[in-house]
């Protein structure tokens, strides 16, 4: 199934047809007659499939940064100073 919808995504991608003249690539929306076509399926994880992309990369994100400022402020290559909390 997602072999077929791979290959009608990418089907077209020369804009050019075999005479050199640029042809559009937009998805149709209404048949031959003018009637509208019916609404396309929605995927069934909308919002929990979201989450679950988000989360683990912020997660292993924060994780590489941390590691990286470790790593910085053990070789002396990076090293916060106190001396910029001044609230003067």
């Amino acid at each position: 199934m997602s072999v077929v919808r791979f290959s009608r995504i990418f089907r077209n991608l020369n804009p050019l047809n075999s005479r050199g003249i640029f042809v559009g690539n937009r998805m149709k929306t209404t048949s031959a007659t003018g009637a509208l076509l019916p609404e396309p399926q929605r995927t069934p994880f909308g919002l929990f499939g979201l989450v679950c992309a988000v989360v683990p990369g912020l997660l292993i994100g924060a994780a590489i940064s941390k590691n990286i400022a470790n790593f910085l402020e053990e070789n002396d290559l990076f090293v916060p100073s106190d001396d910029d909390d001044d609230d003067d």
